[in-house]
């Protein structure tokens, strides 16, 4: 029995820990999910959620007043940001991985993961953002049970839908 219930854990035949915050460390159902969100009390990957936000993330390639955002400009906006969080984050260790998602989904909207070579350095990380703001707003961390992200993927970015 015990080797079966570890051969689905975090499937989506698991139906007591959700696949999805398993899988990308965020769940569309929320705290409203059936499932359990099994939040790590330590990891090497900290979650930013909401954090980056696209210039045209209302309406894609415009901007909030209506006009059109030249794409070169979405792609500086978008360097920038990475140049900054990623100058900030390694403040406070080695960076193995830093992931924005450019994804449309409430939940994953401009979701950070960053994911530090020692744990104890995502915790010193973790303790030294929390309470403070980027561009204006607070900073939500916390730490992720995401730690490889080439399974991180969403069902519409796989199934190309998502644009």
């Amino acid at each position: 029995m015990a080797e079966h219930l570890a051969s689905i854990f975090g499937t989506e035949k698991d139906r007591v820990n959700c696949p999805f915050y398993f899988k990308i460390g965020a769940c569309r159902h929320g705290d409203r999910c059936s499932r359990v969100h099994n939040r790590p009390t330590i990891s090497p990957t900290l979650l930013f959620s909401n954090m980056y936000q696209r210039p045209d993330m209302i309406s894609p390639g415009v901007d909030v007043h209506g006009r059109n955002i030249d794409p070169r400009k979405i792609q500086e906006h978008f360097e920038e940001f990475y140049e900054d969080i990623f100058e900030e984050l390694s403040k406070y260790g080695e960076l193995e991985s830093l992931n924005v998602c450019d994804n449309l989904a409430d939940h994953m909207v401009g979701n950070v993961y960053a994911q530090f070579r020692e744990e104890e350095e995502a915790a010193v990380a973790l303790r030294g953002l929390t309470g403070r703001f980027y561009a204006g707003r607070p900073i939500i961390v916390d730490f992720s049970p995401v730690t490889d992200f080439r399974e991180a993927t969403c069902r519409q970015y796989e199934e190309n839908t998502w644009v």
